[in-house]
């Protein structure tokens, strides 16, 4: 794991606190004010300690401000740049770059739908799966299986959708995958 994804996860850790997450709601309940120490204790009716020690927790992990004086501010870019990091670590994510066309089309490193039509997304879908298998010889559907559910979840429709427009060919008993026709020439 990267510097940064084990930062994005630590982040995420932390909040999964009880009280540093009510803290962080709390305050962005609050924004653009923020809000002082005292204020949070009666709204959240915790102890004083307690909800000082989750703000100082929530500045050190980047996801509040705080201006020395027990007066705090959530900072929802902290969240951003976690879920960022999150999603560079996802295996596509280096290859989604290059098909800005296709970024509404996942979630954080996951295809989450198919182009409404088989136009031009169609074949851009492909060729960036196709060089996300990276196929190299012939595989059971099993590996293809593998491979695939790594960026999606229905992975039979996605797994149909490359056979039936060329990207991958199967054999006729229809368990052995490899690369289609329209594998070639294919960037990468």
């Amino acid at each position: 794991m990267s510097r940064e994804a084990a930062r994005a996860a630590d982040v995420l850790a932390q909040l999964s606190a009880e009280t540093r997450l009510l803290t962080l709601a709390e305050l962005v309940r609050r924004a653009p004010d923020g809000a002082a120490v005292g204020e949070l204790r009666w709204a959240l009716d915790l102890p004083l300690a307690k909800v000082g020690d989750a703000c100082a927790r929530l500045v050190a992990l980047g996801v509040a401000t705080g201006s020395g004086d027990g007066y705090y501010r959530a900072r929802l870019e902290g969240l951003r740049e976690a879920a960022a990091a999150v999603d560079r670590q996802q295996p596509i994510a280096g290859l989604l770059a290059e098909y800005p066309q296709l970024r509404g089309n996942f979630s954080h490193g996951r295809l989450t739908s198919l182009p409404p039509t088989l136009g031009e997304r169609y074949d851009l879908l492909g060729e960036l799966l196709s060089r996300f298998l990276d196929l190299d010889g012939l595989y059971d559907e099993d590996e293809i299986n593998r491979r695939l559910a790594e960026v999606t979840d229905d992975v039979a429709a996605v797994r149909r959708m490359l056979v039936d427009t060329g990207w991958l060919e199967r054999d006729r008993a229809g368990t052995t995958y490899g690369a289609g026709r329209n594998h070639r020439g294919v960037r990468g």
